[in-house]
């Protein structure tokens, strides 16, 4: 527990947490799995950090170092405190954490939220943080009576005397301030676990109920402009020329000027901005992708499937095991652009002064968007602070590497010298925002004479969302972009020869990481195949899956979990099919089995999704369910309905009513078991998006007989 220290109410207000009133309980813990990181961190004034406050009346108040964005982390992390620090979990607040080196990802080193890996970081760290505060308490409590620091425990938010005399943590948190931070703590065994583990009431829900939860939308200070920016319509496109006397002449309109990603329009109020920018007369200069189309990048991609690309996998003899194999099967597979449609559309808001900087918005990656704004205004990154607000969703789009919400922000703060707040509109960023990207994927599989699966060839073709980015020279590889192949070079099954390969072409479309990454695409991929030679050789999908999993004792149970809740191996409702598919990802394991039917029209109704998981340790099984059914909700509106396209370099999308989510009407029933473990904890947020797809497909297979190898699904493709 070394590198722990106390810091004085002083020095903890120099962080720029939000004190209120209360004593203070502050830890430096430099986790850093950088050894030079964390030596500069130990001797930086700004690496000082505070996890937990204390009140005098008894709150305890958690700083949470990730963004909530839906997920149930502020929840989840403090809960990690709570068992340690055994405090009344009635009496916990929670708070977003500054940003701050002190408050970096435990693996990445920077102070961000994604990849699924809350949990994962911080499960000891927090543990630890308040195990060491409950230590302190009871040695103060223990100096108060007198006695030895054995001789006390703690319960409930309190230190109890072994006459059963009990000192408050709020009696005792500015004795305890005082004392040094303990160089070891012994954590809890898990079999001694009060609240981990058990179904816990969220603490962002209050403020989401109540109204008082501030969103960045909710931003609103006095003086502050709103600005809409009118952005190129084609990507790589930049403004010839263009004429705002309309425009400053609407009421409430206050400045209109050109920056580097178009033409921004500031007013007093959104609607003055947005009929602002209406009012314009811009002519663009479109640039080389105003001819660019869905259509043409798809016939580029299918040329580039049919040869090998730069091999991300290869295991065993492949050319020797197609050339002496009995059977071929080959497939194309192919899905689409997607939009990450959070329900808050971007905003950002931001008070540049000459040498601090203010930043109020809901997102992901707080390192990276200092070092961008301070970079853009001419500060240090210590000049800047970010005030992390609520999320109305992220799905990754909130973690941008270039910050470009942020960056523009800036930039208008700069150009009109006033506190602005930068509103997108859902329209500018379905039409001028990142996308998951499109893929083309080629799959072969080589059987021999008994129907053996020996030979397995997968050719991936798509955009690589880090060439470019800062993580380029470090997730990278030879050529492989990792997040373009994971899922598809690791395939669990026991298959003898294989070769997985990647073309990563260049194409000017800006593409992020989407709720779950590559694994989005490859799961359809390799469990729509692996279903497809199932029913090639006449076995049933389970049992075929079952043994090829042999020594995957983790794929295996959550197969069979899922299997069995779902009533697998018996006949469903008449004019019904069920389909399963299952996928590791994020650390996870989860399988899921869809019942649904199709009617004459085409039209697919979903009755029932059953899912399993295997997260390892379950912090709080409320927010492993809820994040399988979002999960769930998230994968199916890709599949019935999310397809960003292109025409003359145009997204042919605007808002929901053409890029619609699933509805009220189509929603399943859905099932959620979670497979008891002792294994350390993995992700969830992510997990429960990749299977649906391929189950779904799948199930519509096994109704219609019909193999649907393209996403999203097409109605027309199903009418009898």
């Amino acid at each position: 527990m070394t590198g722990i220290v106390n810091l004085c109410r002083r020095d903890f207000l120099k962080t720029g947490a939000l004190i209120g009133g209360g004593l203070v309980l502050g830890f430096h813990i430099p986790f850093q799995t950088n050894p030079g990181q964390a030596e500069a961190d130990s001797t930086s004034p700004s690496a000082l950090n505070a996890f937990i406050r204390i009140g005098r009346d008894d709150t305890v108040t958690i700083l949470v170092n990730k963004s909530e964005m839906g997920q149930g982390v502020y929840t989840s992390l403090s809960m990690l405190v709570a068992e340690e620090l055994e405090c009344d979990w009635a009496r916990v607040r929670v708070e977003a954490a500054p940003v701050d080196k002190a408050y970096n990802h435990t693996a990445f080193g920077i102070q961000m939220t994604g990849g699924s890996t809350s949990i994962q970081s911080e499960w000891e760290r927090m543990r630890r943080v308040g195990a060491a505060a409950r230590e302190m308490l009871a040695a103060a409590a223990a100096d108060q009576w007198k006695i030895d620091r054995a001789q006390c425990r703690t319960e409930k938010g309190a230190v109890i005397h072994p006459n059963g005399q009990r000192l408050t943590y709020g009696q005792l948190a500015e004795r305890a301030a005082a004392r040094p931070v303990p160089a070891k703590v012994r954590l809890k065994d898990p079999s001694a676990f009060k609240l981990v583990g058990k179904p816990t009431r969220r603490l962002d829900t209050p403020a989401k109920t109540n109204g008082t939860a501030l969103f960045g939308m909710d931003v609103k200070v006095p003086d502050m402009l709103t600005v809409v920016i009118a952005r190129p319509p084609v990507f790589g496109g930049t403004v010839k020329g263009f004429k705002s006397e309309k425009a400053k002449a609407l009421p409430g309109v206050k400045e209109v000027v050109q920056i580097e990603s178009g033409v921004a329009v500031a007013a007093a109020d959104f609607w003055s901005a947005k009929s602002g920018r209406e009012a314009l007369e811009i002519s663009w200069d479109e640039g080389p992708l105003a001819g660019f189309s869905t259509q043409g990048m798809r016939e580029q991609y299918n040329r580039l499937a049919q040869n090998t690309g730069v091999v991300a996998r290869k295991e065993g003899t492949p050319e020797k095991a197609f050339a002496g194999a009995a059977r071929r099967i080959q497939a194309d597979y192919e899905v689409p652009y997607l939009a990450h449609a959070a329900m808050e559309p971007l905003n950002c808001f931001v008070d540049l002064g000459p040498h601090h900087m203010e930043i109020r918005t809901g997102t992901q990656f707080q390192t990276i968007d200092r070092i961008a704004a301070a970079r853009v205004a001419g500060l240090q990154p210590e000049e800047v602070t970010i005030q992390t607000t609520f999320l109305g969703g992220g799905f990754g789009r909130r973690a941008n590497p270039d910050s470009d919400f942020v960056v523009e922000a800036v930039r208008v703060a700069m150009a009109i010298k006033k506190p602005v707040k930068v509103v997108w509109t859902r329209e500018d960023d379905m039409k001028g925002g990142y996308y998951r990207p499109m893929w083309v994927d080629r799959i072969t599989a080589g059987l021999d004479p008994k129907g053996k699966l020996i030979a397995w060839q997968h050719t991936i073709v798509g955009q690589s969302i880090l060439k470019g980015t800062p993580f380029e020279q470090a997730l990278v590889k030879d050529g492989i972009d990792g997040t373009s192949v994971e899922g598809a070079e690791d395939i669990p099954y026991g298959i003898p020869n294989i070769l997985v390969s990647l073309h990563s072409p260049l194409i000017k479309v800006p593409v992020q990481w989407w709720r779950s990454v590559g694994h989005s695409h490859t799961a359809f991929v390799v469990e729509s195949f692996i279903d497809e030679i199932a029913h090639s050789i006449g076995k049933d999908p389970y049992t075929f899956r079952r043994q090829l999993l042999a020594g995957k004792p983790r794929h295996r149970g959550v197969l069979e979990l899922a299997a069995k809740k779902a009533g697998w191996g018996k006949p469903p409702a008449p004019g019904r099919a069920r389909g399963l598919a299952l996928h590791k990802s994020f650390g996870s394991f989860v399988a899921q089995v869809a019942e649904v039917s199709v009617n004459p029209a085409g039209k697919v109704h979903l009755h029932k999704i059953v899912c399993a998981i295997d997260c390892g340790r379950v912090v709080n099984p409320d927010t492993i369910e809820a994040q399988m059914e979002g999960g769930i909700v998230f994968g199916l509106s890709a599949a019935l309905h999310g397809a960003i396209t292109f025409k003359n370099g145009r997204v042919e999308q605007e808002n929901f009513d053409d890029y619609p989510i699933l509805t009220m009407d189509e929603m399943p029933k859905i099932e959620v078991y979670i497979v008891p473990s002792k294994e350390a904890p993995s992700g969830v947020g992510e997990p429960g998006v990749p299977p649906i797809a391929p189950a779904v497909t799948n199930a519509i297979y096994g109704a219609t007989g019909k193999r649907i190898r393209r996403l999203p699904i097409r109605r027309e493709e199903l009418k009898k």
